[in-house]
């Protein structure tokens, strides 16, 4: 489902609403990285009072996405090649064992629809052309099924919870597009052949050079930014 959709959903309050409008506008960069936070501007953008903003300031602080300056307030978060490293190193041990994990307890309708999910995302133009590789956040995003599919509670907790919205900052702004997309796909079908072989220890290493080779293509552009 994506944040669009999530959006509509009658379930969700409108404080979560707020929450998921603004963490979107700062994955996408419609808030640029770095920005002074403006409680007035971000009150007349969204159209809120001040009260339930700073309720969706703080939970965006815990998942990393604002984060408070010494003296100057609050700011979106900077990309860095220093932070990259230090959150896809996480990523790289984290990522691998959900894999691991996942191969033991997807359930094969699980992995089938992980396989129907692949398909969806070759059958966009951007894709096949190997132009862009844009995936919608939640359950319609490859790892965040995978970590899903690991049944482990904690590891979902961090993964799709504390740290999900800084990594999908890096992977939608500098991530998805350029020579890495075929290959990405490509990785992403040895994966979940490695899963549905129930072979957890070649999930587990795949799942790791994949994310290091995202993480080097990223690392190249912030370099090639800051140079």
């Amino acid at each position: 489902m994506s944040v669009e959709q999530l959006l509509l959903r009658p379930s969700v309050t409108a404080s979560d609403r707020l929450l998921l409008a603004i963490q979107q506008a700062i994955v996408e960069g419609e808030i640029a990285p770095g920005s002074k936070i403006s409680e007035p501007e971000l009150a007349r953008r969204f159209q809120v009072s001040r009260a339930p903003l700073r309720e969706a300031l703080a939970r965006l602080e815990r998942c990393h996405l604002i984060e408070r300056v010494p003296n100057a307030g609050a700011r979106v978060v900077t990309l860095t090649p220093e932070k990259l490293i230090s959150l896809y190193q996480l990523r790289e041990e984290l990522e691998g064992l959900a894999c691991r994990l996942a191969a033991q307890h997807m359930a094969e309708s699980e992995i089938e629809e992980l396989r129907e999910l692949l398909d969806d995302h070759l059958k966009t133009q951007r894709v096949r052309e190997g132009e862009s590789y844009y995936q919608e956040a939640g359950d319609l995003d490859f790892h965040y099924r995978i970590i899903l599919g690991s049944k482990n509670p904690y590891l979902i907790n961090l993964l799709c919870n504390e740290l999900y919205f800084l990594v999908r900052m890096y992977r939608v702004q500098l991530g998805m597009n350029g020579p890495r997309v075929s290959k990405a796909f490509d990785e992403h079908k040895a994966i979940i052949n490695a899963i549905a072989n129930r072979d957890g220890e070649l999930a587990d290493l795949l799942m790791r050079r994949h994310i290091g080779a995202s993480r080097l293509n990223i690392q190249i552009q912030l370099n090639s930014e800051r140079n």
